[in-house]
C-alpha cells in the first residue's frame, strides 16, 4: 500500500513510481496486463482520474501501453525504460549537490568507491 501522506510528490507520480517499482521487481513482466484503472484506484483508494493520469504519464514514457478494450500492459522493454528514467532522476540535479558536498568534505573518488562497495557487500 502506498503511504500518500509521507511524500511530497503528486499522488499520480507516487502511483507511477509504485508501478515502476513493480516493473523493476518483476511483479509486472513484459507484455503482462496490469490492473485496470478502476482496479488500481480501488486498490490504493484514490480517484480513478488520478490513476488515469499516472497511466497516461507512464504510457507517454512507453513504460506501459494500452490495448483498446483489453487494458494496460507493461511494455516489452518496460524494465529498461524504468531503469533509464530512474538513472536520469538520480544523475540529475540531486547528484550535483551530493558531488558538491563530497568535494567540500574532501572525500576522494577512491573513498567514495570503497564506501559504495561496502554498502553493496552489506546488501548481500
Amino acid at each position: 500500500m502506498i503511504d500518500f501522506n509521507n511524500n511530497t510528490k503528486a499522488i499520480y507520480l507516487q502511483i507511477a513510481d509504485d508501478i515502476c517499482d513493480k516493473v523493476l521487481t518483476g511483479v509486472f513482466t513484459p507484455d503482462e496486463r496490469i490492473p485496470s484503472v478502476r482496479e488500481y484506484a480501488a486498490l490504493v483508494e484514490v480517484n480513478v482520474n488520478t490513476v488515469m493520469r499516472a497511466y497516461d504519464y507512464l504510457a507517454g514514457l512507453e513504460i506501459i501501453y494500452n490495448k483498446r478494450g483489453l487494458g494496460f500492459f507493461a511494455s516489452p522493454d518496460a524494465r529498461q525504460k524504468v531503469i533509464e528514467l530512474r538513472r536520469r532522476e538520480v544523475l540529475g540535479d540531486g547528484v550535483q549537490a551530493v558531488f558538491r558536498q563530497l568535494a567540500m568534505l574532501d572525500i576522494t573518488p577512491a573513498q567514495l568507491s570503497e564506501m559504495y562497495q561496502q554498502y553493496l557487500d552489506n546488501q548481500k
